[in-house]
C-alpha cells in the first residue's frame, strides 16, 4: 500500500512528483516513550502517523515540559522538518506515547517538490496554520484558564482518547502535558477526590463523575 495517498494533496501532484515521494519515503517503528525528533537542529523529515500516538512538546530553560499538540493516525508533523522553513525554528521534541508506526518523508525531497508545486505548498501552509492555531489555543489556556479547568479538561480528553474512564497515567506525566509541577497536579487531583469526581490509586486515575468534571470546565 502507498501510504502517501493519506496526503489529501497527493493526487494533485504530477506523476514524477508522486514517484519521487514514493521512492524516498520509508516506514519506521518506534516503541512507547522513544524519541522521534529532538529540537530544531534535528531535521528528521516529515512524519506521517500510520498507527499509534505521538506527543510534540517543548522544554523550558528550567526543564519543565508542556505538550504543544498530539498526533494520531493520518496526522502529519511538519515541525520535525523545520529546516525546510527558513523563517521558522522551533525546539520541539516528538516522542511516541504508544508503540507507533510512521512514514518518514525526507525533508530535502519534500522541499524540492514544495518549491515547484502550488498544491503541496498550499497544503503545507494549511497544516502549519493548523499547528499554529493549536499553539495559540494552548497559550490562551495557560494565560486565561484556571488550573482546575485545565486539569478537568485534560482528564476528560484523555478518557475520550483511551475510550476508558480508567487512566493509566502518573501525576508527573500530567504535569508534563500541562506544564505544571507534579506537586500542583497532586494537590488538584486530591481536591477532585474530595469532591467525589475521581479516585486515585498507584499510577491510575479513575473518573467517577464525568458530569462534575464537565461542570468545572464550563464554569465562567
Amino acid at each position: 500500500m502507498n501510504y502517501l495517498t493519506y496526503l489529501p494533496v497527493f493526487d494533485n501532484l504530477t506523476k514524477p512528483q508522486q514517484a519521487s515521494l514514493t521512492n524516498s519515503a520509508f516506514v519506521r517503528k518506534f516503541n512507547k516513550n522513544e524519541i522521534l525528533h529532538n529540537g530544531s537542529q534535528d531535521c528528521t523529515g516529515l512524519i506521517l502517523v500510520l498507527s499509534g500516538q505521538l506527543r510534540a512538546f517543548t522544554i523550558s530553560d528550567g526543564g519543565r515540559e508542556i505538550t504543544m499538540y498530539r498526533l494520531f493516525e493520518r496526522d502529519i508533523c511538519l515541525f520535525s522538518a523545520s529546516c525546510i522553513m527558513n523563517s521558522i525554528q522551533f525546539d520541539i521534541t516528538v516522542t511516541a506515547e504508544k508503540d507507533t508506526e510512521v512514514l518518514v518523508i525526507p525533508s530535502e525531497i519534500y522541499k524540492s517538490i514544495m518549491d515547484v508545486s502550488a498544491p503541496l505548498a498550499n497544503y503545507t501552509n494549511e497544516v502549519m496554520a493548523s499547528r499554529f492555531s493549536d499553539v495559540m489555543w494552548l497559550i490562551e489556556q495557560i494565560m486565561w484558564k484556571s488550573f482546575d479547568k485545565r486539569l478537568a479538561d485534560f482528564l476528560l480528553s484523555e478518557a475520550n482518547i483511551e475510550d476508558s474512564d480508567t487512566l493509566k497515567i502518573t501525576h508527573e506525566t500530567i504535569g508534563n502535558h500541562l506544564g505544571s509541577p507534579r506537586e500542583v497536579v497532586t494537590r488538584m487531583l486530591k481536591y477532585f477526590v474530595n469532591e467525589g469526581l475521581i479516585s486515585l490509586s498507584r499510577g491510575t486515575i479513575k473518573i467517577i463523575d464525568r458530569g462534575g468534571l464537565e461542570k468545572i470546565t464550563d464554569q465562567k
